[in-house]
């Protein structure tokens, strides 16, 4: 019912951007659905967490650590590399940017949520990308994905009225503070944290952000 709500999603010149699910064919130059580790001890522990009117990341958040998957995420997805183990969630409907990282994420949908997809191969030159590239994916609730580092994506979009929830699962200190500085020009000037590069849409007004997305700030009606 929800996926049907949101078949079509944005008007792109008279267009519609179709809904995909993370089971097409089509999602597998993005990333894949993880099948076999037991995410249920994690998403009982996201109840606790509140979902703002606006959006919310946090990074790290200890009890998401000590979850059961937590050793295995570790040792599965990332090779033994420390990780870190957050959330995001919140209320939006909007594309507003894309961001990439140097490895995988993944991603455990609490709810229901959209995500919006891009590839890092399809960025100009210039630094600059073409919205009309981007493609749409429903994620079920208790659904999670890894993102290949090569993905584009940024926050989710909500189905539901009552917003989304979403565990971000990355290398440690992914998403924090810059401890260096950066020269400002090429690729450097769409980093904006460690280990995250970013492009924006000028419509999303995020302070210090390249604006390199080109076309509409694609939005759920």
């Amino acid at each position: 019912k929800n996926l049907l709500k949101y078949r079509k999603i944005s008007k792109r010149g008279g267009r519609s951007l179709k809904m995909k699910k993370v089971t097409d064919e089509s999602f597998k130059k993005y990333g894949k659905v993880i099948s076999n580790l037991d995410f249920s001890d994690l998403l009982e522990k996201m109840n606790a967490t509140q979902v703002p009117e606006d959006v919310i990341y946090v990074p790290s958040m200890e009890c998401l650590e000590k979850s059961d998957v937590a050793q295995k995420l570790k040792n599965s997805i990332y090779g033994g590399l420390d990780i870190q183990i957050g959330y995001c969630n919140g209320h939006n409907k909007s594309l507003n940017a894309l961001e990439y990282h140097r490895c995988s994420e993944v991603d455990v949908a609490v709810d229901n949520l959209i995500l919006l997809l891009g590839c890092q191969q399809d960025i100009e030159d210039d630094f600059t990308y073409d919205t009309e590239r981007v493609e749409a994916f429903y994620v079920p609730a208790g659904t999670a994905v890894e993102l290949y580092a090569t993905t584009l994506h940024y926050a989710p979009c909500n189905v539901e009225d009552q917003g989304f929830r979403c565990v971000i699962v990355l290398p440690k200190d992914t998403n924090t503070e810059l401890t260096f500085e950066t020269s400002g020009e090429g690729e450097e000037k769409l980093m904006v944290a460690k280990n995250k590069w970013l492009i924006a849409h000028e419509d999303a007004k995020i302070e210090g952000a390249f604006n390199g997305l080109k076309g509409l700030n694609i939005t759920l009606e």
